[in-house]
C-alpha cells in the first residue's frame, strides 16, 4: 500500500515522504496512530496545502522533547524492589516501573513506551544504564539502581 507519512517514522521515511508498506502495517499501526495517510491523489493534494503546518508541528514536538532530553541525560533513578539474599529480585523492573519512577522525579512527559530495556525486564540488583528515547531523533541515557528490599 501507498501512504504518504504525517511524521517521521524510524527505519521508514521522513515527513512527507510517499512510501509503500504492507497493507497491515498501514491499516492497523500507522493511520490509526496518525503517523500515515493512503496515498491517493486527493489526500497528496490534501497534504500539500497543509505541509507547512505540519512540519511546524513537527518541529515543535522535537524542540519540546530535545528540552527534557536534555533535563534527563545522566539522571540517576532509584527503584526499590523485595529480594533475596543473593541479589535476584522477587519480580522485575520493568519499563513501566522506571516511567513511573521518572514521573515521580518530576518528568511528566516520559511515558513507559518511551523506556528502552534492550535485554528485557532488570531482575538483579545494580545500576543499568537504560536509554529513553523521547523523539525518533532525541534519546536520553540514564542510570538506574536497582536497590533490593528485604521481606
Amino acid at each position: 500500500m501507498q501512504i504518504i507519512l504525517l511524521e517521521k517514522v524510524i527505519n521508514l521515511g521522513n515527513l512527507g515522504e510517499v512510501v509503500r508498506v504492507r497493507d497491515g502495517y498501514a491499516r492497523n499501526f500507522l493511520i490509526p496512530q496518525k503517523k500515515a495517510r493512503r496515498a491517493t491523489k486527493r489526500a497528496l493534494e490534501e497534504f500539500e496545502v497543509k505541509r507547512a503546518e505540519l512540519e511546524a508541528a513537527q518541529a515543535e514536538k522535537l524542540a519540546a522533547a530535545q528540552a527534557v532530553g536534555e533535563r534527563l541525560e545522566g539522571q540517576t533513578i532509584r527503584v526499590s524492589q523485595k529480594a533475596g539474599v543473593d541479589g535476584r529480585l522477587f519480580g522485575s523492573v520493568t519499563t513501566f516501573d522506571i516511567a513511573d519512577a521518572l514521573k515521580k522525579a518530576g518528568f511528566e512527559t516520559v511515558e513507559k513506551a518511551f523506556v528502552r530495556l534492550p535485554n528485557g525486564p532488570l531482575k538483579t540488583v545494580g545500576e543499568f544504564p537504560v536509554e529513553i528515547a523521547l523523539h525518533t531523533d532525541v534519546l536520553a541515557n540514564i542510570s538506574v539502581i536497582v536497590v533490593g528490599e528485604t521481606a
